[in-house]
């Protein structure tokens, strides 16, 4: 057994890992250990060299002259963890040590093809998932022996008028659209599948996606995604999905519908069915139905849902509870405009604004994989249920400036060289303490209905404090 010199940690199997610890470490370690742990992560998953050979091998119109893909990354990362409120502000304060212009900061940032921002999100997640597993920090599979991939899109938000061509405009400029996949097991966004046209559809994007399906692949999404061109290429390539049907989307024969039990939502039936593509093939698939006990935001009563799935694999309520899983992939999007700044209205340009967004998809895995490991630590269940991602990111933002500070850049490099089963390790030691009720999740209840606003028609404004006066008065 070998023990980190300065710090007293005992390490088994053997391994001698690198000397990481001082005092100021070991203070940051015991006073804020998840900090620590987002740190390390981001310098295992993305290190400055790993990410400016990521864009020479995949970058085909830009180049590197002078300034660095990773110092790109680096200004873009504090905006989008919303430790600096701009670009501007934080290429100010690093100015000394950039050797360009702000100008020349916002021209690369501008020209990022939109394939160099897919890898980045790539790397990190085939770099943590197995960090991920290794500290049994993986959710329950969702169809056994089967690797589920929920897919979504997101049209990025309307950005600001900054460029002469939207000026005049009243309509919302749209910077782009990105499709992203998530892995429920690992909680990690594996792919991300840039657009740099806001108006595009999902299925414009269907060879994008049929290129990353594989053997054994479970694909969930909703009816946009219900084309014939995408379900027969996943079927094709061994593949199987979970979607929505989509009312375009004919049926050419059904089989007669039978009840198969209860959700939490509603009655579940199924029914054999048979779609045609354009070339006249024919598949057979079982269709889902869910009679839902509250209608759906759109008004649907009944929701449909096509796999191909065998019955021995996933029965029909398991289908149905599968496609009920796709809201953790919203609750990701969510995430990335509550705890990060993944949308930044300032930046116009559409390839601009999609790698910020992969940025804050890359982000999110580092945070994803801290959590990852306090389920290791304490339970998947526990964190799942009682841990707040948000609480989690607030302490990582409030630490940062501080430790940037106090700890030079050098104690962060051992993690780059440690193999995943010793950085796994090491996390789960850091992850042993933290107190998580600092991090306890407060679920908000029912919303109250919004009363009817009739008083004071005829005024601008109000006084808040006359008013709480006046109640006080007719208080008893």
């Amino acid at each position: 057994m070998t023990v980190h010199r300065n710090c007293g940690t005992p390490l088994g199997d053997g391994m001698a890992e690198p000397m990481m610890c001082s005092e100021v470490f070991e203070r940051f370690v015991s006073k804020c250990p998840i900090s620590v742990m987002a740190r390390a992560t981001m310098e295992h998953a993305l290190t400055a060299a790993t990410i400016n050979t990521l864009f020479s091998e995949h970058a085909d119109e830009q180049y590197t002259r002078q300034l660095l893909f990773s110092s790109v990354v680096d200004l873009m990362s504090v905006v989008v963890a919303k430790i600096q409120p701009s670009v501007s502000a934080a290429y100010q304060s690093v100015e000394g040590t950039l050797p360009v212009s702000l100008t020349s900061v916002y021209n690369k940032l501008n020209g990022v093809e939109p394939c160099v921002t897919g890898v980045l999100v790539r790397h990190t997640a085939l770099r943590l998932a197995p960090v991920v597993a290794s500290m049994g920090g993986q959710l329950p599979a969702l169809v056994p022996n089967y690797r589920v991939r929920i897919i979504d899109g997101n049209h990025l938000a309307a950005t600001e008028r900054r460029l002469e061509v939207l000026r005049g405009s009243i309509a919302g400029p749209l910077p782009g659209h990105a499709l992203v996949v998530l892995d429920p097991a690992l909680m990690l966004a594996t792919e991300m599948i840039p657009c740099e046209d806001g108006h595009a559809q999902e299925r414009s994007l269907t060879a994008q996606i049929l290129e990353l399906v594989e053997a054994k692949d479970v694909w969930v999404a909703d009816r946009n995604f219900c084309t014939t061109r995408l379900l027969f290429g996943v079927d094709k390539q061994k593949g199987f999905f979970v979607i929505r049907h989509h009312a375009n989307l004919t049926l050419v024969s059904s089989g007669t519908r039978r009840r198969r039990g209860r959700t939490e939502t509603g009655e579940v039936f199924e029914q054999c069915v048979t779609i045609t593509d354009s070339t006249g093939n024919t598949m057979r698939l079982r269709r889902v139905i869910i009679q839902l006990d509250t209608p759906t935001r759109d008004g649907d009563v009944e929701m449909s849902i096509l796999t191909n799935l065998p019955e021995e694999a996933a029965s029909a309520l398991l289908v149905a509870d599968v496609y009920r899983k796709r809201w953790t992939l919203e609750t990701l999007f969510q995430s990335l405009t509550k705890m990060l700044e993944g949308e930044i209205d300032t930046l116009g340009y559409p390839r601009a604004a999609l790698l910020g967004f992969g940025i804050a998809l890359a982000t999110y895995n580092i945070l994803s994989t801290v959590q990852a490991a306090l389920r290791g630590e304490f339970g998947a269940e526990k964190v799942q249920q009682e841990v707040s991602g948000y609480y989690i990111a607030n302490e990582v933002r409030g630490t940062a400036m501080g430790m940037a500070i106090a700890l030079d850049e050098g104690v962060w490099e051992p993690f780059e060289a440690m193999t995943t089963v010793q950085f796994a390790r090491q996390m789960r030691r850091w992850a042993s303490r933290v107190q998580l009720a600092r991090f306890k999740r407060h679920p908000r209840g029912p919303k109250k209905p919004v009363p009817k606003r009739t008083r004071f028609a005829d005024k601008t404004h109000v006084s808040t404090f006359r008013l709480l006066a006046e109640s006080r008065k007719k208080s008893p």
